[in-house]
């Protein structure tokens, strides 16, 4: 429902768990020092016993004075095995049937059966790492051999505090003699000797997670079970691979870019210069298996519930900020990072992920919403679940469930700031994760939209998310999770409203394409930018696309917001000529306004220039103007506006943003004429460039070229330098470059791994922020 993200966290939130009980019992001792406990008798305790309702005991003071609170964990009581009683020619015969387990080998290495089989070979390190719904193999050394007819034996998988049966937290594999999907069994494929070798098989909704094992061994005969600990562990994750799993994805080509790449593109500045930076995933990379398990584990969701993926993308959604719950990522907005890394200079997930992990869960400074999607990408991905990281541009922040972007105005046509709390970000990244939606109607699996970025509350907590991305699209914005507040920032109209002289407010203009646009993700296979508008939302102004907009409406807090429609017939738009100002230059914009009708028209427009963060959150106002324009019948005019350099040099934020508004009313008509505009001015690009031959163990260089395209000098640069498989990520301190100066770094490095690879480096300072490079490398084996 649309107030579903304004509620108040209960303990039977979709997502979050009540917590399980403690393994310690509480008891509380209330008396006060130097009072005598008043003993009980034994006649008195066993009626208590007996009847508890007729014989309370009565409390000794009040709980108000409470001095003494003592944790006692409760007994453990000792059970004797019960051993069976033998005649004396059986004992012997006992001890020579008796089996236990000397090893266990899981097959775990990277090049082995297993890891291959279930697409885990690029993870770090020789653990088991398995994916559900999926064989696989493991050998044990017995003391003898196996004989079916005298012996018993199962396998013991425990995760969590508290492993229960009857959560799925405690698994009991037995030995079958013919496997069946859907459920945990063992069957022995072959046996030679003392040595077995067994084909395990696990359920498609398995709890994901580290869990221990141990076998367990005895005979037909009755003698105590003998358990063997190898002390190894197994790690179960999603399987996009298998059909039956809920996040199956049935593209190969798909099933590699979402769910094995380790690398991806992520987009930001205005829908009409996009940039692209590329971003360091690392699902793969030593720690982050382990840092992800760790985030589940911080979560107070109990290990039960992490069989659906539903509830682990809410989870990740909310522990990747650090809002409420000490996860991940620090937000900062304010352009002052002093204490921390500039959200601007990130271009991997890795040294965020093993940071968080290596501190025991010490929140990172600092993120932006393409910072919190790339490590919920890498999150994701590492977990099994598909995922790519998408941007919006002109994404709304509707902060009244109206379903509307609300812009107030006063009597003289100016905006009324405090109540004006809707914004437009120039873009925002979130995320799409793929799984099947059994939780609503047909036809709302696939992509889902979740958001890591902490904008609204979602049931008590900083989190958005899963939303059904068909759903978005249709306007059904009562289907779960937080699709209202999705909808409002791809498809939402921008209303004005204008104050009247007794207070209250008039609808006089609407704006039906404001917000919603380009929307974009890594295309699969190549380095290209993939338009996904399309999922989203029908074509603006469609009637599909209409319908969408007045469905979901009438959820919202202002449904009757479509009931007038108004005449127009003179028209404002602001148009860019190629990639649009560059930094350091003047910034020229075209004004296009025309006259539609067959008559004369006359405006007087307001021009006013502000810079923002990209959020939509203006720090002020640089440049205003009036600009009289007349038109004749039918005529279309173009007035150049003008930014100077000097003018905007001082005022920049992080992502050198600006926003153009333009307001005015036609004389002859009264029709009111809006636009507001956002562009960037541009930044160059690093280029880098590989030097000498890439062969794994063989030192190769790389040059890093940067010109400062300012006329004056860049304080305390720091370039940052990474690349998977290539070398470790590290700072490079340049310190100050002058204007219009250009510095050049060479990198020197090994290979460690083969492939395509790509080192990426990006430069850090407060007067320009959003310059980074890429170069592609690919390494071949020694």
């Amino acid at each position: 429902m649309p107030g579903e993200r304004l509620s108040v966290r209960g303990a039977s939130e979709v997502g979050r768990y009540p917590g399980a009980a403690p393994p310690t019992r509480v008891e509380v001792s209330i008396h006060k020092d130097g009072e005598k406990k008043q003993e009980e008798g034994a006649c008195r305790r066993w009626f208590r016993k007996m009847c508890p309702c007729c014989c309370k005991r009565q409390a000794t003071m009040s709980v108000d004075v409470t001095d003494k609170v003592e944790l006692v964990k409760p007994p453990v009581p000792v059970v004797e095995p019960s051993k069976p009683k033998l005649e004396n020619g059986d004992s012997k015969e006992m001890e020579e049937l008796k089996l236990s387990v000397c090893s266990v080998d899981l097959l775990s290495d990277k090049a082995g059966q297993n890891r291959q089989e279930h697409h885990t070979d690029l993870y770090h390190g020789n653990e088991l790492i398995i994916r559900r719904g999926q064989t696989f193999q493991m050998e044990m050394e017995l003391n003898r051999p196996f004989n079916a007819e005298n012996h018993k034996m199962h396998i013991d998988l425990k995760t969590g505090p508290l492993p229960l049966v009857s959560k799925g937290t405690h698994v009991i594999i037995p030995l079958v003699d013919q496997l069946e999907d859907e459920r945990w069994e063992a069957k022995i494929v072959e046996q030679d000797g003392n040595k077995i070798k067994l084909s395990v098989n696990s359920p498609v909704n398995a709890v994901v997670g580290l869990y221990g094992l141990t076998v367990t061994t005895s005979t037909l005969k009755g003698d105590h079970p003998n358990t063997f600990n190898p002390n190894k562990n197994v790690v179960m994750l999603f399987n996009p691979w298998c059909e039956d799993d809920s996040v199956f994805l049935d593209d190969d080509e798909e099933r590699k870019e979402y769910v094995l790449n380790d690398t991806g593109r992520i987009y930001y500045g205005t829908e009409k210069q996009i940039g692209a930076r590329t971003w360091n995933f690392g699902q793969f990379h030593e720690g982050i298996l382990e840092a992800c398990l760790f985030i589940l584990e911080k979560s107070d969701m109990p290990p039960s519930g992490r069989w659906d993926p539903v509830n682990v993308v809410r989870v990740i959604s909310a522990m990747i900020n650090a809002q409420d719950d000490l996860g991940v990522l620090v937000g900062n907005w304010s352009g002052n990072y002093a204490d921390g890394v500039s959200p601007s200079a990130w271009s991997s997930s890795v040294e965020i992920l093993k940071k968080y992990h290596s501190s025991n869960g010490t929140p990172v400074c600092y993120g932006q919403c393409w910072v919190f999607s790339g490590v919920t990408t890498t999150v994701l991905r590492c977990l099994g679940i598909p995922a790519r990281s998408v941007t919006n541009f002109q994404s709304a922040h509707d902060t009244d469930v109206s379903l509307t972007t609300d812009v107030y105005l006063d009597e003289s046509m100016d905006p009324i700031d405090y109540l004006n709390s809707d914004s437009v970000w120039n873009f925002h990244v979130w995320n799409d994760c793929w799984m099947a939606r059994p939780d609503l109607p047909p036809g709302h699996g696939g992509w889902q939209a979740v958001d890591s970025t902490p904008q609204e509350t979602s049931q008590g907590t900083f989190r958005c998310g899963p939303a059904s991305v068909n759903a978005i699209r249709l306007g059904q914005v009562y289907l779960k999770h937080d699709t209202p507040f999705v909808f409002a920032e791809v498809n939402s109209d921008k209303i004005y409203w204008q104050r009247n002289v007794d207070g209250t407010f008039s609808q006089i203009y609407s704006e039906k394409k404001a917000v919603g646009h380009c929307i974009s993700t890594k295309a699969v296979g190549s380095d290209e930018r993939a338009d996904i508008t399309h999922l989203y939302k029908h074509q603006e102004g469609s009637e599909e696309e209409r319908i969408a907009v007045e469905t979901a409406s009438r959820y919202g807090s202002k449904p009757d917001v479509y009931s007038a429609p108004m005449a127009e017939d003179v028209s404002v738009e602001v148009k860019m000529e190629g990639e649009g100002p560059r930094m350091g230059a003047d910034a020229k914009l075209n004004i296009l306004v025309k006259n539609l009708s067959s008559q004369p028209r006359r405006t007087m427009l307001h021009s006013q220039a502000a810079v923002m963060y990209y959020t939509g959150v203006l720090k002020g106002t640089i440049k205003k103007e009036q600009l009289p324009v007349e038109l004749l019948p039918n005529e279309e005019k173009t007035i150049e506006w003008v930014l100077p350099y000097q003018q905007y040099q001082n005022q920049l934020v992080d992502q050198a943003a600006l926003m153009l508004t333009l307001s005015g009313r036609v004389n002859e008509t009264q029709q009111v004429l809006a636009n507001q505009t956002t562009f960037r001015l541009r930044t160059p690009d690093l280029n880098v460039t590989p030097l000498g031959d890439a062969v794994v163990g063989k030192e190769m260089a790389a040059k890093i070229t940067f010109t400062n395209p300012l006329p004056r000098t860049l304080k305390e640069v720091v370039f940052r330098v990474e690349g998977l498989g290539l070398q470790k990520g590290h700072e490079v301190v340049v310190g100050d470059v002058g204007g219009l100066a250009t510095v050049t770094l060479t990198e020197h490095f090994i290979p460690s791994q083969p492939g395509p690879r790509k080192l990426v480096a990006s430069l850090d300072c407060r007067q320009l922020t959003q310059v980074h490079g890429v170069a592609d490398i690919i390494v071949l084996e020694k």
